[in-house]
């Protein structure tokens, strides 16, 4: 998975791309996230929300969104001169679902951000990635004004068992996107080798 080589001194140095696919329901924060944490102005397919999609896309706890992504979200993080960290944001919609399987090929870990005022649309992300064996961490967007649950609970709720990370992020905030970042990584480096790690 080599993006390109550098030839520094006589050493030849091969920049290696990982690829995280940040997936979740309508309104969850994944645009939010990839933008907080990309080192590069994202690139973002995001439209206005419209008249005609009023019927379709669910506001119920979301009523301020105003925007939609309809293809996806890209961001780049380089973790050091061999490794580039690439973000695929997937967008919220069943309409756009199509676009997932694209969006997920070569990835070696995902993330499913979750909204806990609209948990049920987090389970078409659990299921994507569990039917792909694809190895991805829960990550609840603790929004503002929202009621605070434990993990138990939330894990419970999502009906995903205790080999599935589960971590609290504020999608607004670097750091805490980058943990979870840093968590996606460490879970996929053991399902790849679970004796070493």
């Amino acid at each position: 998975m080599s993006v390109d080589s550098k030839q520094q001194g006589d050493e030849l140095l091969v920049p290696t791309s990982v690829k995280i696919v940040i997936a979740g329901g309508f309104g969850a924060g994944k645009t939010t996230m990839v933008g907080s944490v990309s080192e590069i102005i994202p690139l973002r397919t995001e439209e206005l929300l419209t008249e005609a999609g009023a019927q379709v896309d669910d506001l119920v706890g979301i009523e301020a969104k105003t925007t939609t992504t309809v293809a996806l979200d890209f961001g780049r993080i380089t973790i050091n001169p061999q490794v580039v960290l690439y973000l695929f944001g997937t967008p919220g919609q069943d309409r756009f679902w199509f676009m997932w399987d694209e969006l997920a090929y070569g990835a070696i870990g995902a993330v499913v951000l979750v909204d806990t005022r609209r948990l049920d649309g987090s389970f078409a992300a659990i299921d994507f990635f569990e039917r792909r064996k694809i190895p991805f961490i829960i990550a609840v967007n603790c929004f503002d004004g929202s009621h605070s649950y434990t993990a138990d609970e939330v894990r419970h709720a999502l009906d995903v068992g205790p080999a599935v990370p589960l971590m609290l992020c504020d999608a607004r905030d670097r750091e805490s996107c980058k943990s979870v970042l840093v968590g996606v990584i460490e879970h996929a480096m053991k399902r790849l080798d679970p004796v070493g790690a």
